[in-house]
């Protein structure tokens, strides 16, 4: 048995989450291998170690000095070590990683330097080898993950017992670091897993496993036990963010499942995310709800729009220059909408896509309906159960609810139902009640 086993960045907050961290290590040999994100929130109000480093990084190309905020990096890592108990040349290191930050410069490389750090503390609390993501994690020109990643992983994983790995980075050919996304360590997990070849990927962090839906909403909702990739996908790109949605690209491929553990539960049985090699349906009609809020919608209409030859290609033309994505885009015969991110439409955008829509295609109505919330419902079982659809909107329909979209993917994994901004916990709530009470 191989596990990849990765730390978010709560577990990493202070040096006792560091020994908490290595105790959950140390009593599974099996735990081969250990992936870090930076120290995060130690309590309300402090400040993460990368939202420190991007201070810095500002402070650098402003005044050519690290200013304040480096300095907090340094007592926090100070800190951390001493809590350990550790023997370890911390100073020396900041030293080293401050004069580095100073020469190249570079936005991604004082940012990586939070993942560094804490994977250097680890592999030493660990008595691990450290290998340094530049070195086996490749980017592309431009800026997507090297296949080649895998096979330098594989080898620099040879001959080795344990492993301590920092999150977030990778280089590119030319040796240059750049970082994932904010989340991105549980990108280099994956990676990890997969080329260790490992049976297991756990991914560690602040709950003990995903909830049926935010737990801010709705009280103490259900534990899902176990949901396939599929599922996690929907979700994850809705709102519920306890995994980065792009993590399970590279255990996919490998059929690896994945376990959402909580480091300061490490008794509970957490999530078990599936590929559908191993998944198998469990009987539940809707596995959990998810959502997203402040949403924009073009609505319009024309006549006869289905027989234009080229009408959708115009209207995404003129998103396409102000580079604007949307989100759904539900058609009829004569209408179609298009739901965008209102922060993407700020400062005239949107007024200025208007207009160019309607020279563009000269609809009869173009209407805009602004603070629009998303809620998706999503289940392998929603297909499998007849009155689902009823179901779902009658309790909406109970909680006096004006559904103002509806959209179902194609693989009926889900439906898709816009709301005012207004109604959308009143909507997650009455949703909960009717599936999971």
């Amino acid at each position: 048995m191989i596990k990849v086993a990765k730390f978010g960045g709560t577990s990493m907050a202070d040096g006792v989450n560091f020994r908490r961290v290595a105790d959950i290590v140390n009593a599974d040999s099996s735990r081969r291998f250990v992936v870090v994100s930076a120290p995060g929130k130690r309590y309300g109000g402090d400040t993460k170690i990368t939202d420190l480093l991007y201070s810095a990084h500002t402070a650098l190309e402003a005044t050519g000095a690290l200013g304040e905020s480096f300095k907090k990096v340094r007592e926090r890592y100070v800190s951390v070590v001493r809590e350990t108990g550790l023997d370890f040349a911390i100073e020396e290191l900041l030293d080293r990683t401050e004069e580095e930050i100073k020469k190249i410069r570079s936005a991604d490389f004082t940012v990586s330097r939070g993942e560094y750090l804490a994977a250097k503390v680890m592999a030493a609390l660990l008595g691990a080898d450290f290998i340094d993501a530049k070195d086996v994690i490749r980017f592309t020109a431009d800026g997507k993950l090297d296949e080649a990643s895998f096979a330098l992983l594989a080898e620099a994983f040879k001959g080795k017992k344990r492993t301590v790995i920092p999150g977030f980075y990778g280089a590119l050919k030319d040796g240059t670091v750049k970082t994932f996304t904010r989340g991105g360590s549980d990108i280099t997990g994956a990676i990890t897993a997969r080329a260790a070849g490992a049976d297991l990927y756990e991914n560690w962090t602040d709950v003990s496993g995903f909830m049926a839906c935010d737990p801010r909403i709705v009280e103490n909702p259900e534990r899902i036990p176990s949901l396939s990739y599929q599922e996690l996908r929907e979700l994850s790109y809705m709102g519920a963010n306890v995994l980065h949605s792009e993590s399970i690209f590279p255990v996919r491929e490998a059929d690896i499942p994945i376990q959402i553990k909580n480091t300061f539960r490490p008794e509970d049985d957490g999530t078990l995310i599936l590929p559908p090699s191993k998944y198998r349906y469990g009987g539940r009609t809707v596995t959990g709800i998810a959502g997203k809020t402040h949403f924009t919608v073009i609505f319009l209409e024309k006549s006869l729009m289905n027989a234009e030859i080229g009408f959708t290609y115009k209207v995404l033309s003129v998103l396409y220059r102000h580079g604007v994505s949307f989100e759904h885009m539900p058609t009829g015969i004569d209408t179609m909408s298009f739901l965008i991110d209102g922060a993407l439409l700020e400062g005239g955008v949107l007024e200025q896509i208007c207009r160019e829509i309607k020279e563009a295609v000269n609809p009869d109505h173009l209407r805009v309906y602004d603070d629009v919330s998303l809620i998706a419902v999503v289940g392998h079982g929603m297909s499998k159960n007849v009155g689902t659809s009823a179901r779902l909107f009658g309790a909406i329909a109970s909680a006096g609810v004006n559904v103002r979209m509806i959209d179902q993917g194609s693989s009926e994994l889900n439906i898709i139902v816009g709301v005012d901004t207004e109604d959308y916990e009143r909507t997650v709530r009455a949703v909960y009640r009717e599936f999971f009470e």
